[in-house]
């Protein structure tokens, strides 16, 4: 996905968007760009960044996508903290998938930490 749109719906192509992000030439200013570049690696299939993204105490040590789903909407219902400033942030998304004719959504409250600097993933937190 060199070109069009970025998966992350955020209006920009992704080239301008997640790419660099995932290239490694950029790293996510706020929580909530990190969690949507982390909804492209899905989206394009980019284990080694969601790995590289992962808090090291959650991460898993390998991870398996499933080449048959599509992720094919985020909708990013709301963040808490999560700024350039912030140490911590919680991101709320819906994001759409497609396996087959099936299609269902994963909800999640996402929290995020800086670890020397950058954004990382750390898990998801109880819905309320």
């Amino acid at each position: 996905m060199a070109k069009g749109a970025c998966p992350c719906r955020s209006g920009r192509s992704y080239d301008e968007c997640c790419g660099p992000l995932h290239r490694g030439a950029a790293v996510a200013a706020t929580a909530e760009q990190l969690m949507r570049s982390r909804y492209s690696a899905f989206a394009v299939g980019d284990t080694d960044y969601l790995l590289r993204t992962w808090h090291s105490t959650t991460r898993p040590d390998s991870l398996d996508l499933d080449p048959a789903q599509r992720w094919v909407r985020l909708e990013i219902l709301e963040t808490a903290k999560g700024g350039a400033a912030d140490p911590t942030g919680v991101v709320e998304f819906r994001a759409t998938y497609r396996q087959g004719s099936h299609t269902d959504d994963l909800h999640e409250r996402s929290r995020f930490v800086r670890t020397d600097g950058d954004w990382v993933y750390v898990g998801p937190l109880p819905m309320r």
